[in-house]
């Protein structure tokens, strides 16, 4: 195994991939790495500097740590919404695809067979398949939504860079078998008792804005990376894309 290194986590996930046939499939996975390689080449991302992973219905990236954070927040915020509004405005409903969008950034390393292993990655995996993070997609018109790690909304979302406004994103917090993970998400939260099984939790201390004071407290999230139940830690492997089922 390498030694771990510290990265920035880039996550896409396509929802109801699984609900698609393999005409769809094979189509909506085209547009994804249409529109991922599209993004970071708007934030300045080249090719040296990203490392990607095929999972079938979602897309990983880690990227070094030279490229600007603030930079890549402003384009998820801005140039991916557009290119998939450009994307989408084109084909029908049936083949319309929206994304859940997670920024991260720990420790990774990469095993004997070509996996990625690290809790910093399983945190930002388990963000992407949560209930709020899910919700937020299923509750909004727009083709995306992004949701960021606590450490990048302290040290990045938090200063409002060029672009990027913090009172625009509401706190959740995700049951894992690790442990609670704060994370941040775009966007106005759920209103409260609208959602099954999520409750809204008093507001954070620390002097933030009333936008920013909104949590969601849901229960542990089982997903794996494919789909199926998890037993441990992640790992993820390179060139075996597995299309999974979740929604």
């Amino acid at each position: 195994m390498t030694d771990p290194v510290y990265r920035t986590i880039l996550l896409f996930d396509i929802e109801q991939f699984g609900k698609r046939d393999n005409v769809e499939q094979a189509y909506l996975r085209r547009v994804l790495y249409d529109v991922v390689d599209a993004t970071l080449l708007a934030a300045d991302v080249d090719e040296t500097s990203r490392l990607r992973a095929d999972r079938g219905d979602s897309v990983m990236e880690l990227i070094d740590t030279r490229v600007s954070v603030p930079t890549l927040t402003k384009t998820l915020l801005t140039e991916t919404p557009a290119l998939l509004h450009s994307k989408n405005r084109l084909i029908a409903d049936s083949t319309r695809m929206r994304l859940r969008i997670v920024l991260s950034a720990g420790y990774v390393a990469v095993d004997e067979l070509g996996g990625w292993v690290g809790r910093d990655l399983n945190h930002a995996v388990r963000l992407l398949n949560s209930d709020p993070l899910r919700d937020a997609l299923t509750d909004r018109g727009e083709d995306c939504v992004l949701c960021t790690s606590d450490g990048v909304y302290d040290g990045v979302v938090r200063n409002g860079p060029l672009g990027v406004r913090p009172e625009d994103f509401h706190r959740i917090t995700v049951e894992t078998k690790e442990g609670p993970t704060v994370a941040w998400v775009h966007g106005a939260p759920r209103a409260p008792g609208s959602s099954t099984g999520a409750s809204t939790l008093p507001d954070a201390p620390g002097g933030l804005p009333p936008a920013q004071h909104n949590e969601v407290h849901v229960g542990r999230d089982h997903y794996g990376p494919s789909g199926g139940t998890t037993q441990g830690d992640l790992n993820f492997t390179f060139g075996r894309p597995e299309g999974g089922e979740r929604t």
